[in-house]
């Protein structure tokens, strides 16, 4: 298991409807990134007006389900960041842009 300072930080968060996401910041202590095959979407994305997170804190990945990415390792994300924004199936449902399928 890592620890915060070994897990990856999310450096961008695009999505504007997400209650974490303060100034193109993501604030949540940690994200899950699941989805389904092809789709590395994050599963923190709460679609809120009221902002939640923590005020002086970036998030980090703190656990990736997509077992088909060349940064899984044991499901803990290896990439140095990830940036979030925009989903391939809806503008409003947020993707892990980071996400590589193994070769």
């Amino acid at each position: 298991m890592s620890t915060l300072m070994d897990m990856p930080t999310v450096t961008e968060c695009s999505v504007d409807g997400c209650g974490f996401n303060h100034d193109h910041g993501c604030h949540a202590g940690a994200v899950t990134i699941a989805g389904h095959t092809g789709d590395a979407s994050c599963a923190t994305f709460i679609p809120l007006s009221t902002k939640g997170g923590l005020e002086k804190v970036l998030a980090h990945v703190g656990a990736c389900q997509r077992m088909e990415c060349a940064y899984n390792d044991h499901l803990e994300c290896g990439a140095s960041e990830i940036r979030v924004g925009a989903g391939q199936d809806s503008p409003q449902h947020p993707d892990c842009l980071t996400f590589t399928a193994k070769a």
